[in-house]
């Protein structure tokens, strides 16, 4: 209706159209307390974590990509958008820093056990001295090894699917599952709202309480 409305509102300021029909038109209000998107328990998401292969650099940046969607509930696009820089230290606190939507940048403290995942990621990679590499690469193949190029959102999406197959683990969860669970296991453990939305780089908390499934925990 919205998209209706837009168009009708563009010919009349065109001069098409007299009058904008749509404009008086009510919708049905629609509201919701939770999203729709499937969120896995802290649980399957430990397990689908050490199900990983990681003598390989391509199971160790599978792993960290994983951590870092479950560790910040970032978005995806943020995520594979991210270069090595992104990830730096200030005194002896690690951060990784996000290119949100509309270019925002948040910088987000890095948990210590991502932050061990991440170093030895690197570490495996050879990427500390390239701080201006895509920090998650792409897969050559079935070759276990590493391109030079950013891996992409259907790549990651691809390979979270391959990844829950292969841990036993139901296929319904995508990316933005574990933004989800990750702000689900916040507030489970003790973690503020309001701290959640910020990690989170909502503009409104409302928006925040629908990745809450603590009320789906039975």
């Amino acid at each position: 209706m919205a998209a209706i409305r837009m168009l009708f509102s563009w010919l009349t300021e065109k001069g098409i159209l007299a009058m904008n029909p749509a404009r008086a038109v009510k919708t049905q209000k629609f509201s919701r307390n939770e999203g729709k998107t499937p969120a896995p328990p802290a649980e399957e998401v430990q397990k689908l974590i050490d199900s990983i292969d990681l003598s390989h650099v391509v199971g160790l940046r599978d792993q960290a990509i994983l951590c870092v969607l479950a560790y910040t509930f970032a978005r995806i696009g943020a995520v594979v958008s991210l270069q090595v820089k992104d990830y730096f230290q200030v005194g002896k606190r690690s951060f990784l820093r996000f290119t949100e939507k509309g270019g925002k940048e948040k910088e987000i403290p890095v948990h210590h056990k991502l932050e061990e995942v991440l170093d030895h990621y690197l570490d495996a990679s050879g990427l500390r001295g390239r701080p201006d590499s895509p920090l998650f690469l792409a897969a050559r193949g079935k070759t276990r090894e590493l391109t030079d190029r950013a891996i992409d959102r259907v790549a990651a999406w691809m390979m979270v699917k391959r990844r829950l197959k292969n841990a036993g683990i139901p296929t319904i969860y995508s990316n933005h599952s574990f933004r989800a669970a990750g702000i689900t296991n916040f507030l489970e453990n003790g973690g503020n709202l309001e701290v959640a939305q910020r990690i989170a780089g909502h503009a409104d908390s409302r928006t925040t309480k629908l990745y809450d499934r603590r009320g789906q925990r039975c």
